[in-house]
């Protein structure tokens, strides 16, 4: 993976610099290289380099303190929540400051009436929930590192979760942002009593992976838990059969709340870990519905007419709360249930549901001929794939085929009509396959968007943009400077 090369004038300053920022956020500032190197990677960790400082900012305020100084100095700033991201999201460069939002993790506002909740960008996703589900609320987004994800990443990657098919993705749950600006000016955009006149700046930021600013507060629209909820196992011989059934299930009008997909490998892989009561199959749907009790029945019941249609060696219902609470427990350890046996590369591309069984079927062609196991998991209801790419780390080679693959798989995306990610975003591991899914004037139209918030090209540098097409822009940014 190449990276541009750090700014020699930058790490020069080294000291100067550091030195600005304790006095700007005191106790606070870490350049220790031994401790810099916690902080060298995200869960991308094929790809590593240890920044140059490290700013645990507590408020917005210090994070504007911290933006003024590294636009005075030219310094490059990378935004880091939890650092969860799979696509090298928030990896640093040599000539970097990385503002770490950890501290920032409290919650801010709760209104029930109006619901919603406004929290600091460093709080975990599954904490969000945790804070008003006394009062019998929910905040609706669910990847599934939630217990570790933070909002201000979920905010830069839009990112969804199982039950995004009935809720949506983070943006449908985003009703207002403060961002800091690399200039260090605080902005609000939007906020909890619907849209703001205007430019939608909010629907802008969200997704924008850390290139336009650092949010630092969300408001989130939380909701009324519903009466009730079941999931089902459905177990299929094949997994293309298990793809149709989806297919059919949405064409059929029908909305569950989430629809799961689960291969062999990582049915066994997540049962041995989890012990989820899984069926022994070659592909796995987790079908939830909920409502009232009339209501899950009279869903589960067309849903059960469906799947018969395509001959299921197993239709089983939850029976219990315990037995609900294992399903997904199974599906939610599923990426770190892999990691126990394999080195892993996960992708996220997202395809038109019409075209699963089409793609899941490439994607096996496309692993013989790289001579490469992909375990498949993945968000179905709403074609959001996250094949894993099995490669071993220590054999020389492994990494570069498991890369080329993975291209392989996500060009299949958009050539089905789909796209490059769902919700783990481009970062580095998707950014030369840009021009795929995009032509010059598309990329053109991004970057100018970029130039009005971030005029030098300070923040989050090599992510998104490929970068032949963004190099130029850098190099004649850095010399008019």
């Amino acid at each position: 993976m190449q990276m541009p090369q750090p700014d020699a004038g930058v790490i020069a300053r080294r000291d100067a610099i550091t030195a600005r920022l304790r006095q700007a956020v005191p106790g606070a500032v870490i350049d220790d290289p031994a401790e810099t190197r916690a902080y060298e990677c995200d869960a991308l960790s094929a790809y590593r380099c240890p920044p140059l400082a490290v700013v645990l900012p507590a408020t917005t305020a210090e994070v504007a303190a911290v933006l003024r100084i590294c636009h005075e100095e030219r310094v490059p700033v990378v935004p880091r929540g939890a650092g969860t991201s799979l696509a090298g999201g928030s990896m640093p460069t040599a000539d970097a400051v990385v503002v770490g939002l950890a501290r920032m993790n409290a919650v801010l506002e709760t209104d029930l009436e109006d619901r919603f909740i406004r929290v600091q960008a460093g709080r975990t996703n599954l904490s969000v929930s945790g804070a008003v589900d006394g009062a019998g609320f929910f905040y609706a987004p669910d990847p599934s590192s939630q217990l570790a994800c933070a909002i201000g990443g979920n905010i830069g990657m839009n990112s969804g979760g199982a039950h995004c098919l009935k809720y949506g993705v983070t943006t449908n749950n985003l009703l207002g942002v403060t961002l800091v600006t690399m200039q260090g000016e605080v902005v609000e955009l939007g906020g909890p009593m619907g849209e703001a006149p205007g430019l939608d700046l909010l629907g802008v930021v969200c997704g924008s992976e850390g290139q336009l600013g650092i949010v630092t507060e969300a408001v989130l629209r939380i909701l009324p838990k519903p009466a009730g909820a079941r999931p089902v196992l459905v177990g299929f011989d094949a997994s293309e059969t298990a793809g149709a059934c989806v297919a059919a299930i949405i064409r059929a009008g029908i909305l569950p709340v989430a629809i799961e997909f689960m291969d062999r490998p990582c049915i066994r892989a997540t049962e041995a870990f989890a012990h989820a009561g899984y069926p022994d199959c070659e592909a796995l749907l987790i079908v939830e519905v909920e409502g009232t009790p009339p209501e899950i029945d009279e869903q589960l019941r067309l849903i059960r007419d469906i799947a018969e249609g395509f001959d299921p060696v197993e239709f089983r219902e939850s029976r219990s709360e315990d037995e609900s609470r294992r399903i997904w427990l199974g599906r939610k350890s599923a990426f770190g249930a892999m990691g126990q046996i394999n080195d892993y590369m996960c992708l996220d591309g997202t395809i038109p549901v019409s075209t699963l069984p089409q793609v899941l079927g490439g994607i096996a062609r496309l692993s013989g001929e790289y001579g490469l196991d992909v375990a498949n998991v993945f968000h179905a209801g709403d074609g959001n794939m996250h094949p894993l790419i099995l490669y071993n780390a220590n054999t020389p080679g492994d990494l570069e085929r498991c890369e080329a693959l993975g291209a392989e798989i996500l060009k299949l995306c958009v050539e089905v009509g789909g796209c490059l990610t769902g919700e783990h975003g481009v970062g580095v591991e998707k950014r030369e396959l840009m021009t795929t899914q995009f032509n010059a004037g598309d990329m053109e139209a991004q970057m100018r968007v970029k130039d009005v918030f971030d005029p030098h090209w300070l923040l989050n540098a090599a992510k998104v943009f490929p970068l032949a097409v963004s190099a130029p822009r850098r190099e004649a940014i850095r010399n008019a400077a």
